[in-house]
C-alpha cells in the first residue's frame, strides 16, 4: 500500500486496463501529449501512443458520439469530457443513443463505454466550470453513475466501470485530484452499487457524496466530542444504489441527513429522500434533512462561493437539527 494522489489513482486504473485489454482506449481534449487538464492521464500517451490515447478537437458531440459507435462494435472507449458542465453539449449522444442502444436493439448489443468528467466547485471556477449535475445523469435509464470520494475508491471503481458492458458516467470532483490517500498495490475492481460505511455511529445517519464525504466525516468527528455518534455512509455509486446499506443504517439510527454539493432543486438527494420516505418511513424518528448548495449558479467570488456551497458547519447544524 502506498499514498498517491487521486489523479494518479485514475491514471493507474486506466493504465492497468489498457495493458489488460487492447480494446480499451482513451479520448478527449488534451488527454494525450498534455496529460489531461488535471493530470489524470499523465504518461499514458508516451506508453500507448496516439492511436490509443487520442487528443480530440473541442467537440463533445464528436467525443461522445464516436465513443458510443466504437463501443457497440466491441471497443471499450474511455471518453473524457473535461467538465461535467459540458455534458450538455453532447446530451443527445449520451442520453438518446448510448443509454438506449442496448434497449432499442433488444439486448443484442453492448455499450461498454466510460465517460469521465470533472465536477464540482470550491475552486472559483465560476458558473460554467463548477456545477454538480449528477442528478440529471442519474435520472436517465440505461446509464450507471459513479462518484468516488477518495483515491482508493477512484481506482477500484474506475476499473469496474471500464469492464462494465454498459455506459458508465464517472464523476471526479476537481478538488480531489490533488488529494492523497492510501491505495493498495493490487488492481481489484470495486463492484458498482456497493456503498461503504466510512464511520460507524448510532445516533444519526449521514449519507454524503463526493467531497461532502470528507466534510461529513469532519462534522462527525466534531460532534463526537459532544457525545453525538454519527454514522457516515458513502454510496460511491448513485446508480445502482446500495439502498440496503442505507436502509439498514436508517433502521438503526432513525434519523438521516443527506449531504450533496448539488443545489437542492431536483437533486439526487431528493430522490434518495423520497426512497427512504417510501420504503422506511416507519423507521424515521425525525424528518429527513438535506444539505446542498443554494439555488443559484456558482459565483466566481470566493466568499460568495463558500457561502453558496455546502460547508462542514452546515452539516453540523443539520445533524444537530435532528437530534
Amino acid at each position: 500500500m502506498k499514498e498517491i494522489f487521486f489523479s494518479e489513482a485514475i491514471a493507474s486504473a486506466i493504465r492497468n486496463e489498457m495493458q489488460r485489454d487492447e480494446n480499451v482506449y482513451i479520448l478527449g481534449e488534451d488527454v494525450g501529449i498534455y496529460g489531461g487538464s488535471f493530470g489524470a492521464t499523465a504518461g499514458l500517451y508516451d506508453e500507448f501512443g496516439p492511436l490509443r490515447v487520442r487528443d480530440t478537437p473541442i467537440s463533445e458531440m464528436a467525443i461522445m458520439g464516436s465513443s458510443a459507435g466504437a463501443a457497440v462494435t466491441g471497443m471499450r472507449p474511455i471518453a473524457e469530457i473535461m467538465y461535467d458542465d459540458f455534458l450538455g453539449c453532447c446530451m443527445d449522444q449520451l442520453m438518446n443513443q448510448a443509454a438506449k442502444f442496448r434497449y432499442m436493439y433488444g439486448g443484442r448489443v453492448q455499450v461498454p463505454m466510460t465517460v469521465r468528467c470533472a465536477c464540482g466547485g470550491y475552486v472559483t471556477g465560476a458558473a460554467q466550470h463548477s456545477q454538480s449535475i449528477e442528478a440529471m445523469i442519474a435520472h436517465i435509464p440505461g446509464l450507471k453513475v459513479v462518484y468516488p470520494s477518495n483515491p482508493q475508491d477512484a481506482k477500484g471503481l474506475l476499473i469496474s466501470a471500464i469492464r462494465d458492458d454498459n455506459p458508465v458516467v464517472f464523476f471526479e470532483h476537481q478538488t480531489l485530484y490533488g488529494v492523497k490517500g492510501e491505495v493498495t498495490d493490487d488492481f481489484d475492481p470495486i463492484p458498482l452499487g456497493k456503498g461503504k460505511i466510512v464511520k460507524e455511529g448510532k445516533d444519526v445517519t449521514v449519507v454524503a457524496t463526493g467531497v461532502q464525504v470528507g466534510k461529513a466525516k469532519e462534522a462527525a468527528e466534531q460532534l463526537e466530542k459532544e457525545g453525538v455518534s454519527v454514522e457516515v455512509i458513502d454510496p460511491r455509486c448513485l446508480y445502482p444504489l446500495d439502498k440496503e446499506m442505507i436502509y439498514g443504517s436508517v433502521e438503526k439510527t432513525g434519523k438521516i441527513v443527506i449531504a450533496t454539493e448539488e443545489c437542492k432543486r431536483g437533486a439526487w438527494s431528493g430522490e434518495l429522500a423520497a426512497r427512504i420516505a417510501e420504503d422506511r418511513f416507519e423507521c424515521l424518528k425525525k424528518p429527513i434533512v438535506r444539505v446542498g448548495a443554494l439555488d443559484t449558479p456558482v459565483p466566481f467570488s470566493q466568499p460568495l462561493e463558500d457561502y453558496m456551497l455546502p460547508q462542514t458547519a452546515y452539516i453540523v447544524d443539520a445533524i444537530k437539527s435532528v437530534l
